[in-house]
């Protein structure tokens, strides 16, 4: 099958389990089927086995997953920006696992002390040999039960401000997850604390060198996940603008003999959910392509792209709420999910507010730190 047709396949599954995952279950079998059609591995090199893509089809995978259950989507999107890390430093083992879709990684970076700001680490790593020992605490991270390694944030070893990455297995001695997610929405992502207590990893499973991971985190996960996150909100809000326009369409005033579509202000509602969401997706991919041709705007593309969608999915949120009326707080309309969901990008690191100030001193001139 091509890759457009996998996906398709892949995005019905993913349809069929979104009630489920919504009610807080991880969404294994679409993960499976992802895996066992090369999809896992979309970012892997095909030197390991992979299929050997980039950043603009890890685009196109989150965005369709997005329109049927965002919570899958945001495993996925985790999933390639610790793959995109360690396909840049990691093992080949790991590398080659991945490839297989045989093994699910994440990012676990935010934490208590620093919350949003998530590239400032307060966890330890202290050298014991040709091992380190880790400690300290993650207040978030997707796929935290269920991810097989997790690209982890400390303190270098050797002292300072900056921070260093490491490979750390979930099942690793002293890993210890707190607790299950019940949040507002995308609650099948398996979002929770993890505590490291006195982790010991080798020196090997260092991502990148000592003091790197800060270098590493703006010029490899930040586009990464700036611009996955945006395709999130995009296809939420593609699924949003196709559910409110059914619904207005079906819902009927029988004495009047009219739809509610026949109401001037539901149509101008939905017009500005289509230009909302035509509008996000423009800018998504003019992001992608100025990465792609190292742009000089690619910097402050990649800011916009996520800040922008965060607050457009929100608006379209709204807007989709308000035309389907009282209905639309009843799951079988389709949009209640959805505006739960699109909630989530404005308050994931970095926050919609935190971009506006990285956008408003790249705009100004100004560093960003």
């Amino acid at each position: 099958m091509s890759f457009e047709a996998d996906l398709e396949t892949i995005a019905a599954t993913a349809a069929a389990n979104a009630a489920e995952v919504d009610r807080g279950t991880f969404p294994q079998a679409t993960l499976k089927a992802l895996g066992d059609a090369g999809l896992l591995g979309l970012v892997s090199a095909t030197s390991v086995g992979g299929k050997g893509r980039g950043l603009a089809e890890a685009a196109v995978v989150v965005e369709r997953l997005a329109r049927e259950c965002a919570s899958t989507a945001m495993v996925v999107t985790m999933h390639y920006c610790a793959t995109a890390v360690i396909e840049a430093h990691g093992p080949e083992d790991v590398r080659r696992a991945i490839a297989a879709g045989k093994h699910l990684t994440t990012l676990a970076f935010s934490e208590p002390g620093s919350r949003s700001q998530f590239w400032a680490s307060l966890n330890t790593a202290k050298v014991d040999g040709d091992h380190v020992r880790i400690t300290g605490k993650k207040s978030f991270s997707t796929s935290a039960h269920n991810a097989d390694t997790y690209v982890w944030s400390s303190k270098p070893t050797a002292g300072g401000e900056l921070s260093t990455l490491w490979l750390v297995p979930r099942t690793t001695q002293g890993i210890r997850v707190d607790g299950n997610f019940d949040g507002l929405g995308l609650r099948g992502n398996d979002s929770a604390p993890i505590t490291a207590e006195d982790v010991r990893v080798p020196q090997t499973a260092r991502l990148g060198e000592d003091g790197a991971g800060f270098g590493i985190m703006m010029g490899v996960v930040l586009p990464w996940f700036n611009v996955l996150a945006a395709q999130v909100s995009a296809g939420i809000m593609e699924a949003m603008v196709e559910r409110t326009a059914k619904h207005a369409g079906a819902g009927k005033f029988e004495h009047a003999g009219s739809t509610i579509a026949d109401l001037p202000t539901v149509r101008a509602f939905i017009a500005r959910m289509r230009i909302k969401t035509d509008q996000t997706k423009t800018l998504n991919s003019d992001t992608l392509a100025a990465i792609g041709g190292s742009r000089p705007d690619a910097t402050l593309r990649v800011l916009e792209s996520k800040a922008a969608a965060g607050e457009a999915a929100a608006e379209v949120g709204d807007l989709a709420m308000r035309v389907c009326g009282g209905a639309a707080y009843r799951k079988d309309v389709g949009v209640e999910r959805l505006f739960r969901d699109a909630r989530a990008s404005l308050v994931m690191g970095p926050t919609t507010d935190v971009l506006y100030d990285f956008i408003g001193k790249a705009v100004c001139g100004l560093p960003l730190f």
